[in-house]
């Protein structure tokens, strides 16, 4: 395909979704490729209710539905193919997926990030009915009730201090008696009353009640080798984030765990290149956010296209 667009936006959830509808109002005539997953993690996600203009809640792949029809409603062409290459090495850029290539003046990268999960079968199964990968989407749903924490990190004391707002327990489950996790943190944690702990233990399978929800997890001592099976109402792989960049490596300026460097908002390393949503954002993760820095991507390209007098 030769024709040459002013932009293309590479991912498609909430932030490659606002970019594409900002863009389009701009009359940008914006391409966003969907990728593999069109809607990213949060259709992984059954109840959203911390998003704004969703009064009762809704499910998270209900909500990329309806940022998907906004953005093709004001004329973004939208395309399900998963970018494979990038050439930022000139303009118009180049961008290859598995049947095409397609070029544009500027690009805006929303490829987002993917939790990092343990593998099991029944993990995978029973995401979003019990098993989660996010506190601050899914903490609310188990108020006085007992959970897990997986890991041994940051990210785990954190979502386990988050959690006992909600739970009246809550277990951290790891697989070592010595923490990655900063101390601070992990003194934090240890401080809270809610909080025990089940250490060298890794979760082998995740267990469903009659219901279909996770009501117990089947647990692996490390050094005996012995199993148990422990009750719980939920829960929480906190094993930290996995940036989906392996295509920008070596091509944009990442920071030392893969997440793309921006300055100045949302600008990347090189010129015509924007970044947004969990790809770029290792703080606040959450689909607001996201959005938000869609908006922002979608407000610096047109900027920038117009400086370029390609606009």
């Amino acid at each position: 395909m030769s024709d040459i667009r002013d932009v293309i936006i590479i991912g498609s959830g909430p932030a490659g979704y606002t970019a594409a509808i900002y863009t389009a109002r701009a009359n940008l005539k914006p391409m966003l490729l969907e990728g593999m997953q069109p809607g990213g993690q949060l259709t992984i996600t059954t109840d959203v209710e911390n998003f704004p203009g969703y009064p009762e809640g809704v499910m998270g792949p209900k909500m990329m539905e309806d940022f998907k029809a906004q953005a093709a409603r004001f004329g973004t062409e939208i395309v399900f193919e998963q970018v494979n290459k990038v050439d930022f090495s000139k303009r118009p850029f180049t961008l290859t997926t598995d049947f095409n290539e397609f070029k544009a003046n500027a690009i805006i990268v929303c490829t987002g990030a993917s939790a990092k999960l343990l593998g099991l079968e029944s993990e995978s199964t029973l995401m979003g009915h019990g098993v989660s990968a996010c506190a601050t989407c899914d903490g609310a749903f188990y108020k006085q009730k007992s959970v897990m924490v997986v890991g041994g990190g940051d990210t785990a004391m954190e979502e386990a201090n988050f959690l006992t707002r909600h739970a009246s327990k809550v277990t951290i489950v790891h697989r070592r008696e010595s923490f990655r996790a900063s101390k601070i943190m992990l003194d934090r944690a240890r401080a809270n009353p809610k909080i025990e702990w089940l250490l060298n233990k890794e979760p082998i399978e995740m267990l469903a009640g009659p219901k279909g929800k996770l009501d117990r997890v089947k647990l692996r001592d490390t050094q005996s080798g012995a199993e148990s099976v422990v009750p719980t109402d939920g829960i929480f792989i906190a094993i930290g984030h996995k940036p989906n960049t392996e295509i920008f490596q070596g091509v944009l300026d990442l920071d030392e765990t893969g997440y793309i460097k921006v300055h100045n908002g949302t600008y990347t390393s090189i010129e015509g290149v924007f970044a947004a949503g969990d790809v770029s954002d290792k703080v606040y993760r959450q689909a607001v956010t996201a959005a938000g820095m869609g908006c922002m991507a979608a407000i610096d390209c047109e900027r920038w296209l117009e400086r370029q007098g390609a606009h």
